[in-house]
């Protein structure tokens, strides 16, 4: 049994050495219960044994197996190998490792894109301080440029910052240094000498056109004279600056109308004006103000007020003592006599469409729009055939016949108003709430249309009547009720 001891001991020395498995003593396996029992199982006590030293292990008898093996129980102490917690530490070590391997990769690309962060930064830096001593051009494009790799590098750096876990010394440096870049390349931009004379050049420039502005305006120009219902002109070249003359008689809530000179062929020294602003509604016209001069309107001494039911929208002109309009919910065009005060005349106008269908833009219920130039009278208008674009028709004023009809190519809900002014039609739009551009024209003597660009200057939003007068050679606007009149330029 002393041998059986002795080889026990050396058992579980080799245990103890190789604590990560029991793998290696898979010879001696056998020589141990599978069950292994702590030492405090049941045995005889007796007093000797009380004196004595715990023996680590006991005396047990054994046997041989059908091979001439020993075998035998062992009962190990509460001091037993962990062999369990041993494995456990081997797999959580194992663990470590792997993440500790891949930590280590991540480390080794961050430090090679900080080395290329670094040497970015070092040309960037040595790129300013060269721009900032040097006296060499640079034009904005190089600041620019400047400004597109400084940013380039921030996104960089910020996506790193934000795959580093906690913080990292190296990263938050490099994230200043580009902040400090930013804000060197801005005041350099700043502080840029060729700037700084290019701005100077442009001042000099300015007071030159300054100088030769004054020096114009000091020396008398007269344009050039063309007789009042004549169009010997090349047609329209540019307005003035708007002369607001007053807002109309009914009061500011009368936001939609029209106003005008009247102009008689066989009298145009004769000077009598109109006003006729539409109910609140913006639809109804149902009075109208006929000024003997120009000085009556401005002081509200009307010659005579007349009440009209009904005619719908802005549309309406006076030619020769005759209002004419667009009678209420019909077709029917309308010969007003100013002087007797009665409808002389109502006549359907062909193929028009109204019910404010093909209005003009932020203008409702102007489908049929009445314009009076050197010519005549002409009315304004869309059909179904012609697809909402605009319709010219040259008038018979005495029975409001249709002489003769164009065809254009305009849309007239997309024009915000329009006029005649010597056979030609000019149709403006909005540019913003403080502009409209003279943009279209159309020539009925020739059948041609173009592209203009006239830009006319107003007071309020929307232009909801426009007027030409060959008396005078000007335009009377109806500037959401306020009365505007623009001088006319011609072409040579």
């Amino acid at each position: 049994m002393k041998h059986i001891q002795v080889a026990l001991l050396l058992l579980m020395l080799s245990m103890i050495t190789q604590a990560s498995s029991t793998a290696a003593t898979t010879n001696v396996t056998p020589l141990i219960d599978t069950t292994l029992q702590y030492l405090s199982q049941p045995r005889e006590t007796t007093a000797s044994h009380l004196r004595m030293t715990p023996e680590l292990f006991a005396n047990v008898s054994g046997s041989l197996d059908d091979r001439g093996n020993c075998q035998c129980s062992v009962y190990l102490p509460d001091t037993t190998f962990p062999v369990q917690k041993a494995e456990q530490l081997q797999v959580i070590a194992t663990t470590l490792v792997e993440k500790f391997e891949r930590e280590l990769s991540q480390v080794k690309e961050y430090s090679k894109r900080i080395e290329l962060y670094q040497q970015k930064i070092l040309n960037l830096t040595i790129r300013v301080e060269h721009m900032e001593k040097s006296s060499v051009s640079y034009t904005e494009l190089d600041f620019q440029l400047l400004k597109v790799e400084i940013s380039d590098l921030d996104r960089l750096v910020t996506q790193l910052k934000s795959t580093v876990v906690g913080s990292n010394v190296i990263v938050d440096q490099i994230y200043m240094e580009i902040r400090n870049l930013t804000i060197l390349v801005n005041e350099l931009e700043s502080l840029d000498k060729n700037n700084i004379l290019a701005i100077r050049r442009q001042i000099v420039s300015l007071q030159n056109r300054l100088k030769e502005c004054e020096e114009s305006r000091n020396q008398t120009t007269v344009p050039p004279y063309f007789p009042p219902g004549t169009c010997i002109h090349g047609g329209l070249l540019n307005v003035s600056q708007p002369y607001v003359v007053k807002l109309n008689w009914k009061g500011f809530y009368y936001k939609y109308g029209s106003w005008g000179r009247d102009y008689s062929p066989s009298d145009p020294e004769k000077e009598v004006y109109w006003v006729a602003p539409l109910n609140t509604d913006g639809r109804y016209l149902e009075y109208f103000r006929i000024y003997k001069t120009f000085d009556d309107l401005l002081l509200f001494k009307s010659m005579y007020e007349r009440r009209i039911t009904y005619g719908e929208g802005s549309g309406a002109a006076l030619y020769n003592n005759f209002m004419y309009y667009h009678a209420y919910s019909s077709t029917n065009m309308v010969k007003y006599d100013i002087t007797k005060d009665k409808i002389v005349l109502s006549k359907a106008l062909p193929d028009v469409i109204t019910g404010n269908r093909f209005s003009y833009a932020g203008v409702s219920w102007q489908d049929i729009d009445f314009a009076v130039d050197e010519n005549g009278l002409w009315v304004l208008y869309s059909t179904e055939n012609n697809m909402g674009n605009i319709v010219i028709s040259k008038l018979n004023e005495t029975t409001l016949d249709v002489i003769n009809t164009w065809h254009t190519r305009q849309y007239k809900p997309s024009v915000s108003n329009a006029f005649m002014l010597c056979g030609v039609l000019y149709a403006t739009r909005t540019v913003s709430t403080r502009k409209e551009e003279i943009f279209y024209m159309y020539d009925t003597s020739t059948g041609q249309e173009g592209r203009v660009s006239i830009i006319m200057d107003k007071k309020l939003d929307t232009i909801q009547g426009i007027s030409y007068s060959p008396t005078d050679q000007k335009l009377y606007v109806y500037n959401d009720g306020y009365l505007l009149r623009y001088d006319i330029t011609f072409q040579h």
